[in-house]
């Protein structure tokens, strides 16, 4: 298939920027629209357009065969993610066909299968919009990333122990490194089968829980790993208690979103979700890519890759 000409949007994220890496390893010509304030120098290779949403959009999709779209709410509060996962995303779609764009790839998340909250409910909006368009389109949705699941290996570096909610299996994912997401996020460009379908997907299995992680550092560091357990019941009341706040106050009103978005990544299990049987299926979650997450912790222990969380740290 001949080169396309690819509008990255999201691009300075630690995804967008693997995405941006496995586009121009594909022979794809990528236009990235930024920030007038980000740092071009994260995307080389690429033809940077600075500019704000969505002011900058119908000049930056001038050219364009497809658009892919890593952009996300930072926090996740939902002011931000009615601006960005679904208002922001909604603009570049309406550029998009109005430019004449062939194909809109969406990442989005598999914690939308069970919407009880703002971002996942803005993702949502939008990916029906998405699917109503008249273009081709194609929506990722995957499971936990590595950087998500690495908050605690400087903690257990230092010797302090590996925080678990509940009993430590309640949240199963098969996570998934930017690297192997940004080359499954370029073939939906290219591979027909991955045209107008939502996909689910994650890194190479087993599925890993909590516990698995912890085991991971174990062997790693080559010393125990002392388990902490916080009872889910703590986090219900953490919850119950800003939610109650925050009738007095916009600040804590904002906390409790926060808090109950922390209570969701901490009891809910990133995978496929089966409607027949009511619960997550490890099994059925599809798998992409050779990353595994053990070797992300080692990379990180040896101090060659950072904790790039930013604002989704919880721990």
């Amino acid at each position: 298939m001949a080169p396309l000409s690819i509008l990255l949007l999201g691009g300075t994220g630690t995804i967008g920027r693997s995405t941006a890496q496995a586009l121009r390893a594909g022979g794809h010509r990528v236009t990235a629209l930024i920030r007038p304030s980000a740092d071009a120098s994260l995307l080389p290779g690429c033809t940077v357009v600075r500019g704000e949403f969505p002011a900058a959009l119908p000049a930056a999709m001038s050219g364009i065969d497809a658009v892919v779209s890593c952009l996300a709410s930072r926090t996740g509060a939902p002011e931000d993610a009615w601006a960005i996962d679904h208002a922001a995303n909604s603009a570049a779609l309406k550029a998009a066909v109005a430019a004449g764009v062939r194909h809109f790839t969406l990442l989005s998340a598999i914690c939308v299968q069970k919407p009880l909250l703002d971002f996942q409910r803005a993702k949502l909006a939008f990916e029906a919009e998405l699917q109503a368009a008249p273009l081709n389109w194609t929506i990722v949705r995957p499971t936990a990333f590595f950087k998500s699941l690495s908050g605690q290996v400087p903690r257990v570096a230092k010797g302090q122990p590996f925080l678990v909610f509940g009993d430590g299996t309640l949240t199963a994912c098969k996570p998934i490194s930017d690297a192997d997401l940004g080359r499954f996020l370029a073939l939906t460009l290219t591979d027909p089968a991955k045209r107008n379908r939502i996909l689910p997907i994650g890194g190479p299995g087993p599925a890993i829980t909590p516990l698995d992680q912890a085991a991971m550092l174990e062997r790693l560091t080559g010393q125990p790993v002392r388990i902490k357990r916080v009872p889910v019941a703590l986090m219900h009341g953490i919850v119950g208690l800003l939610t109650a706040l925050g009738t007095l106050s916009p600040k804590l009103k904002a906390k409790a979103q926060l808090a109950k978005i922390g209570r969701y990544y901490a009891t809910q299990p990133m995978l496929l979700w089966n409607p027949a049987t009511q619960s997550h299926d490890a099994d059925a979650t599809p798998e992409f890519g050779t990353d595994m997450l053990e070797d992300h912790y080692a990379a990180m222990l040896r101090g060659e890759v950072a904790d790039d969380r930013g604002a989704h740290a919880i721990f």
